[in-house]
């Protein structure tokens, strides 16, 4: 059985445990804490050089990087997909992905916004600004082929990226029902299915 080495409200981490949820995949769930620095430990950074989570381990192996294993979990179990089969489709999904993935969620990481500045308001400013334009480009780029969830009418890769970035936007003062009303009815969609709810930060809150 494989062992997830998670955080609770660390979005990359809900990705995952979204993904295992789907993939019907059983798993011991490790917390590691953040907060206190656990991840910076010997211990962990012999999982992930880079000190973060989630890592999944099998068979003395350690996966990292959220993306990756989301890829992974779809080879080795390809029922439900989350990047569709073809071309097009997977290039689509996985562009929206990214843009979360990439260029949103990584800007507003802790490590990233303490080094911006100390200061607690500049901090929220901050992370705020580059969430809505995360959320604003997602939105604009999904809404032409969506239904009613970010790709068509299945849960894929982009919604397990965009619904995590919906809850780290209200810590954060983002209205997104207010500010991107498209976004938060694709979040509201995921948020209803059973898979989603087993997998929210909130049942793993220590």
């Amino acid at each position: 059985m494989p062992t997830l080495y998670h955080w609770w409200r660390s979005s990359s981490s809900w990705r995952v445990r979204w993904a295992l949820e789907l993939k019907g995949v059983k798993a011991d769930l490790v917390l590691v804490n953040l907060m206190t620095g656990e991840n910076e430990q010997p211990a962990h950074l012999a999982r992930n050089p880079m000190g973060y989570v989630p890592v999944l381990a099998l068979d003395g192996r350690n996966m990292i990087e959220s993306m990756a294993i989301l890829e992974y979990l779809d080879e080795t179990h390809p029922s439900p997909r989350l990047i569709p089969g073809d071309a097009y489709d997977r290039q689509h999904v996985r562009a929206l992905s990214e843009l979360i993935n990439a260029g949103t969620q990584p800007i507003h990481n802790v490590d990233v916004f303490e080094h911006h500045s100390a200061d607690p308001e500049e901090q929220k400013r901050w992370n705020a600004h580059f969430i809505r334009r995360g959320l604003k480009a997602f939105e604009k780029l999904a809404s032409p082929r969506a239904g009613a969830f970010a790709f068509g009418n299945q849960v894929t890769a982009a919604d397990l990226c965009l619904v995590p970035q919906c809850f780290a936007a209200a810590r954060f003062g983002v209205d997104v029902a207010a500010e991107f009303p498209l976004v938060a009815r694709w979040n509201a969609a995921s948020l209803a299915t059973p898979e989603c709810q087993a997998s929210h930060p909130d049942r793993y809150k220590p």
